[in-house]
């Protein structure tokens, strides 16, 4: 899969491991559009990139909809990124209460159901799509998380939902292999996302000392990496990379 003058969607594109996988994309020549619920954030770097933005709740079928067939009227969509998801941390049970389950079947449905909903159909638009010459129509990359191995105490519902994009990503890259789509997952470690910029020095400093090498917080710039060398790679497929610096998560 050629990167250059290929129709790309990321999903989840206006900020963290997204915002760098659309920059790299964009400057490896791919034709992208940028996805995402943060209209603001979205709206300034697709004005700033000079690429197509759309709003998109990975929730709502019309907006990923709408989503993908932005995408693909440039010359088809072949590429295609998930990055979007949310966080909550809260113990199954204990003094708080049971977990509140309004707050599971959202992560749930924001990373789980949200990714399915995405790969559904982006691959679904690519199937539309003339098969290159090695017959290979697309690719769709899937974001998930270590969480998904190594969930700690509180991650209840987030490992689940991480859990669950690593458990579609063989189902669907068999499915897809016929008609030369690839399917692949990123499992991130701990990575300087918005999501942990929040947090005091201090226990960000502690948490890149826990990663064995190197020890530090992964850069999203090292995710679109990763995702741009997979896009390229014919023989990545059906596969869950981990992207951690060898870190395996304590309990808590």
């Amino acid at each position: 899969m050629e990167i250059r003058g290929t129709g790309a969607l990321v999903v989840g594109g206006a900020s963290g491991l997204g915002e760098a996988t659309v920059r790299e994309l964009h400057r490896q020549g791919a034709v992208v559009t940028i996805a995402d619920v943060d209209r603001e954030k979205g709206a300034a770097l697709a004005g700033e990139l000079g690429a197509p933005f759309v709003g998109c709740d990975v929730r709502d079928e019309q907006q990923v909809q709408a989503a993908v067939d932005r995408a693909a009227q440039s010359d088809g969509l072949r590429i295609c990124v998930c990055c979007a998801g949310t966080g909550w941390a809260h113990r199954l049970t204990g003094g708080r209460g049971p977990h509140p389950l309004e707050a599971f079947e959202r992560v749930i449905a924001v990373n789980l159901v949200g990714t399915f909903n995405v790969l559904r159909l982006a691959a679904t638009k690519m199937l539309e799509a003339d098969a290159l010459s090695d017959g290979e129509r697309g690719v769709c990359l899937n974001t998930a998380s270590i969480a998904a191995f190594e969930g700690q105490i509180g991650q209840v519902a987030y490992a689940a939902s991480k859990g669950g994009v690593v458990g579609l990503t063989l189902p669907a890259a068999r499915e897809l292999a016929a008609a030369g789509i690839r399917v692949v997952t990123i499992a991130p470690g701990l990575f300087d996302t918005p999501l942990l910029a929040g947090l005091p020095d201090d226990a960000r400093t502690a948490l890149a000392a826990s990663i064995p090498f190197p020890k530090r917080l992964g850069m999203p710039a090292e995710y679109a990496r990763l995702a741009a060398h997979v896009i390229g790679n014919r023989m990545l497929n059906g596969e869950t990379i981990r992207l951690d610096g060898a870190l395996r998560m304590a309990p808590r």
